[in-house]
């Protein structure tokens, strides 16, 4: 936190164009700083009072006794530039500019944003804003903001909060403070003029009192940024939960290749934040389900869910949710069903849910000797305990719960529907997770398990990662100046130069010409048009398949030139490729695009329908290693079939994710000019991956 130490835990902070009416946005900040007891200096900057809230008030910025750590610039726009000059001048070190009409507004006031940030940079002040409502260090009181969550309680918490809206993130935290999760940091990125998300939550989450970063996002253009930062968080134990709008985003509308079709830029986001361990939230309530699990919560070391109810009905309903979600409810050890024989009623459950049943409300202790035995079995990782009103017990309860906190090592949660709101109180102030509903527990539970797995992913894939990031891969001798769909020969000797494999093909400029490729490459053989302007052959029905003889070969060419001129007259014909038919199982798509946020992200997804209708697809930034291709492969809603399907035999895994993996390296390694590449399909089978059809476009 070093570089931002001035902006989030300054030792002296100026407000400039303060006031002495503490309702106003240039006033309230002062009145913050004093009624929480800022320890740090403070200088009040307008020349219009002598003195405000017993402080000195300075004229100007020059006539300030020291340089401020962080100046607070609360003044019309068209003065910030001036300000920033100022500031720059006398040694600050960092500004938050609450002014508003700047990029957000238009052409002028993007020019003014510009002015603001030059004058700024000339002398390394660091920017926040503009257009924010500013930030709260609740560890050191740091109240530099006007927002309404200033107003209540701000207790410090194990919490940072990064959010580019200041109103919509004011909101988020007003809920996290009913939920009793103290934020340690609640910052308001506004334009991110200078200083954007990620640099303000990689400084957040480098302060030791912080283990879990939170974040509300409506764009990213730093990327890469983001992706080295949740290799840092992974690394550091510390999850970082994301709410993210924009899920519906046209994305790409019509890119000439499929991977550019699919790659929607929620899709990519999607795909390559849980790629880098990131918790993906679909909304404010769900972001806060999972923060305060993290917040509370160990990190389990599997993925086995134990479940402990009040009511069989909700162990079904936990159970349901848990399996869609992917997590174990294993079938209790017998050693442990026989020691829960002995603790519940005989009419309960003893396998997994365990139903403690209706005698828990005469017995509460119950609960407590049931969640001990479950969390004691070796399948069991974690837990849900799931109660209801127990109103008259909420004491005993509360009692029970630390004692099992404090006896247990494995995390759990507490689902209690209908909580007493003392109830509620105590268990968070007891630290235990408390969620509202089954499916928030489950949920909350999930993303316990998905950080830890993908943090364990990560560490043992280190080394492979770190010897792709020393060797990525040569780049392409040369590509054409041109800028289009590569040739189909052509493209094929830069993929198999980069170890990808193709089907062995010819060009044909004529019938006979294409008898004798099929001669030397041996029946059956397939004949595909080959034309820059025609990027979807089959559309064109431009491809025949299964050729096995010369005469099926003179008429498959005949036939693909005459589709191709009418499917467009103008389009250039340079021949047809005969290609030896491949064999595989299951037809996948592998591709690359260049992401304007990720930079190069590579695509893995089941072709034909699941490609076009389905679009089952999984993205992540590249290059990635094999390990990481395998669990993209994981990823997909129709892995079964990988796996072999009505009495087939499995596809290679890694000979797919070494394909998968390759395919990255060489879209990384080729450089800008590669705006997207198509291996579809790729054939899959026992024997291997192999490519038969590609589509290398060029910017």
């Amino acid at each position: 936190m070093t570089e931002l130490q001035p902006l989030l835990s300054p030792r002296s902070i100026a407000i400039l164009g303060a006031s002495t009416d503490f309702t106003k946005v240039n006033g309230r900040p002062l009145k913050f700083l004093l009624d929480r007891g800022y320890a740090g200096r403070i200088f009040p900057v307008n020349p219009k009072y002598g003195r405000i809230g017993g402080l000195a008030c300075y004229p100007d910025i020059a006539s300030l006794p020291e340089a401020p750590d962080l100046a607070i610039v609360a003044v019309p726009a068209r003065a910030v530039p001036d300000c920033l000059r100022a500031l720059g001048g006398r040694g600050a070190k960092a500004a938050i500019v609450f002014s508003s009409g700047f990029g957000e507004t238009g052409p002028a006031g993007r020019a003014l944003q510009e002015e603001a940030v030059a004058a700024a940079r000339r002398s390394g002040l660091r920017l926040c804003g503009p257009n924010c409502l500013g930030l709260v260090n609740a560890f050191e009181k740091v109240m530099a903001t006007f927002g309404q969550y200033a107003e209540g309680a701000t207790p410090p918490g194990p919490v940072a909060f990064v959010t580019q809206s200041g109103a919509f993130g004011t909101a988020i935290a007003a809920l996290a403070r009913r939920r009793g999760l103290g934020l340690g940091y609640f910052v308001n990125t506004g334009n991110e003029a200078d200083l954007d998300f990620v640099e303000v939550m990689r400084a957040a989450l480098a302060d030791p009192r912080i283990t879990t970063g939170a974040g509300y996002l409506e764009g990213l253009a730093n990327g890469g940024g983001l992706m080295a930062l949740a290799g840092e968080a992974l690394r550091a134990g510390k999850p970082i939960v994301l709410a993210k709008v924009g899920r519906t985003g046209a994305g790409a509308r019509a890119a000439a290749s499929h991977t550019g079709a699919l790659a929607g830029a929620d899709a990519v986001f999607d795909g390559v934040t849980r790629g880098g361990g990131i918790v993906r939230a679909r909304n404010e309530e769900h972001m806060l389900d999972i923060v305060e699990a993290f917040a509370c919560c160990r990190l389990p070391e599997g993925g086995g869910l134990g479940i402990v109810t009040q009511s069989g009905g909700a162990g079904v309903l936990i159970a349901d949710r848990a399996e869609e979600l992917g997590l174990a409810v294993p079938v209790l050890a017998q050693s442990t069903q026989e020691r829960l024989r002995e603790v519940i009623p005989g009419f309960g459950a003893s396998t997994n849910p365990v139903d403690v049943t209706g005698q828990f409300v005469a017995e509460p202790a119950l609960l407590r000797d049931a969640v001990r035995v479950v969390l004691d079995d070796p399948r069991v990782h974690l837990a849900i305990v799931w109660l209801q009103l127990m109103d008259a017990h909420v004491e005993r309860l509360l009692a029970i719960f630390e004692e099992v906190a404090r006896l247990v090592r494995k995390p759990f949660v507490v689902c209690w529907v209908a909580a007493p709101e003392r109830a509620l109180e105590g268990l968070r102030r007891l630290g235990i997770a408390v969620l509202r509903g089954a499916e928030p527990a489950v949920d909350a539970c999930a993303a316990l398990v998905r950080f830890a797995r993908s943090r364990r992913d990560y560490l043992a894939d280190e080394h492979a990662r770190a010897v792709l990031a020393a060797r990525p891969g040569a780049a392409p001798a040369a590509l054409p100046g041109t800028a289009g769909a590569m040739p189909a020969l052509a493209a094929r000797a830069l993929l198999e130069s980069h170890g990808i494999a193709t089907a062995a093909c010819e060009l044909a400029a004529d019938a006979e010409a294409a008898v004798a490729a099929a001669q030397r490459l041996g029946y059956p053989v397939a004949v595909k048009i080959e034309s820059p302007d025609i990027a979807h052959k089959t559309e064109a029905q431009g491809v025949r398949l299964g050729l096995r003889d010369a005469a099926g070969v003179r008429a498959a060419y005949a036939a693909v030139i005459d589709s191709a001129r009418r499917h467009d007259a103008r389009a250039r014909i340079a021949g047809v490729i005969v290609q030896a038919m491949a064999r595989g199982e299951v037809e996948l798509i592998v591709g690359l695009k260049r992401d304007p946020a990720f930079g190069v992200v590579v695509m893995a997804g089941l072709g034909g329908i699941h490609a076009e209708v389905h679009r089952d697809a999984v993205f992540r930034a590249a290059p990635v290693t094999p390990a990481e291709a395998e669990r993209m492969l994981d990823e997909l809603r129709g892995r079964a079939l990988l796996a072999g399907v009505r009495g087939g035999p499995p596809v290679d895994r890694a000979a797919l994710a070494g394909l998968i993996s390759a395919v990255s390296r060489f879209g990384v390694a080729t450089g800008p000019r590669l705006e997207s590449l198509d291996l579809n399909p790729v054939l899959a089978g026992p024997d291997g991956a192999v490519a038969v059809d590609w589509l290398m476009l060029l910017s």
